[in-house]
């Protein structure tokens, strides 16, 4: 059963929460990262990525890059920027973006139930991406960026949060891409209690989104439990940032993809090939490629739209296979053009939901010669994955709205 807990965050003091909440640090290039914390200087951005106060000739893998990171964190707690909780809270953090809310309950949660299976992946991490947050959380002494959980949806747990939300919240505000952004505090003994009794029934919680944040939080525990081979199990590094939503208020936006070539292929042969496994019909001018139901596709093509179909023989029931993501990549991607890893293969790129179609379409005019666009993968989908101890593809899941870095910070001292 899953140990959820309550925390003594450090957060930002109250009137500096908007300057100081950032989008994850993976969202940015190195431009674009020193962009934005020149905007604004308060930015946890300027934590996350510290070789933003360094000058380009720094590595962003450099030692001083995590040793001024530690510095910038610890500096700004001690001029007051950020404050420590007095007690172990949980913490409500609603999230709005174009009128649709989920609430999430903000938390630790056991690097044991990850390493035992109670807390599931659905997809691989890299080395060389953990490496760098494994510095960063190693260096600092603290988790900076949550990780995104899903979980079965406890009436419970829903009464205890719209209560507290019926209340004045503690952080209100909307950051710069128009998502509002609400805190409020779960400071009452018997409230505390009955979420975490609650979350010790539930069986199963889901990594829905920051894989590389949780793995890398996992490696400093297990570094750290080398390090003191008497801990005990209630040190803070035996736990991780985590920010938990129930399964029914969670959206997943599709993941789409756009291809660099044909594979040498004509038009004509390409259409040809496809047509083996997907019925094809060429959309009307001005109509949207955007699929509206499983297994379905757009694709864009030599400035036409085009809905694909799978047919009924390439369909499967298995979590993983049956995926429309699987499907393209199974009886497209790969046999017709080619790309067989599409982790590793530079003529596939992926394209965020978030953009909408037109960005299909202007990457096709520019740099791509052909676009898919997807129907998004379902939380059930995402779970059926998990629970068969299965991993998606890469680029199966996009989720909106992004969680903030630096609204919640979990420090392991």
């Amino acid at each position: 059963m899953a140990e959820i807990r309550p925390f003594r965050a450090y957060r930002p003091k109250k009137g500096l929460e908007q300057r100081i909440a950032a989008l994850p640090y993976d969202v940015y290039n190195r431009e674009e990262a020193k962009i934005e914390v020149t905007r604004e200087p308060l930015s946890f951005l300027s934590i996350d990525r510290a070789e933003t106060q360094c000058g380009d000739d720094v590595d962003i893998y450099a030692d001083c890059v995590y040793e001024k990171a530690s510095k910038l964190l610890w500096d700004r707690v001690q001029d007051g920027s950020f404050v420590q909780e007095e007690i172990p809270v949980y913490y409500i953090y609603e999230l709005v973006m174009d009128a649709r809310s989920q609430t999430g309950i903000t938390a630790c949660a056991g690097v044991d139930d990850y390493l035992n299976q109670v807390i599931k992946k659905h997809e691989n991490t890299r080395a060389d991406k953990e490496a760098d947050r494994i510095r960063h959380v190693d260096a600092c002494g603290a988790q900076t960026g949550p990780i995104f959980l899903a979980y079965r949806s406890q009436p419970a747990i829903n009464a205890v949060v719209e209560q507290y939300k019926a209340g004045e919240p503690l952080y209100d505000f909307v950051s710069p891409d128009g998502v509002a952004h609400r805190v409020w505090v779960i400071d009452r003994p018997d409230d505390v209690a009955l979420i975490r009794s609650t979350f010790s029934g539930v069986g199963e919680i889901y990594i829905a989104d920051g894989h590389h944040r949780c793995a890398s939080a996992v490696k400093v525990s297990e570094k750290r439990r080398l390090e003191n081979p008497d801990f005990t199990g209630e040190e803070e590094f035996n736990f991780f940032l985590s920010v938990l939503f129930p399964d029914d208020q969670l959206m997943i936006m599709d993941y789409n993809r756009v291809v660099k070539d044909l594979n040498d292929l004509t038009k004509e042969d390409f259409l040809g090939k496809i047509g083996e496994s997907f019925q094809i019909e060429e959309l009307q001018t001005g109509m949207d490629g955007r699929p509206e139901r499983k297994g379905t596709f757009g694709m864009y093509l030599d400035g036409n739209w085009y809905r694909l179909t799978a047919k009924k023989e390439i369909l499967s029931k298995d979590p993983v296979k049956g995926l429309d993501v699987s499907i393209l990549q199974d009886h497209l991607l790969g046999p017709v053009l080619g790309i067989r890893d599409p982790k590793t293969d530079k003529r596939i790129d992926f394209v965020g939901g978030i953009r909408g179609m037109q960005e299909l379409v202007r990457r096709v005019s520019e740099d791509c010669r052909v676009a898919f666009a997807m129907y998004p993968t379902s939380i059930g989908e995402l779970f059926a994955v998990a629970d068969a101890g299965l991993l998606m593809p890469p680029k199966s899941t996009w989720f909106e709205p992004k969680l903030r870095s630096g609204l919640f910070i979990h420090s392991l001292r």
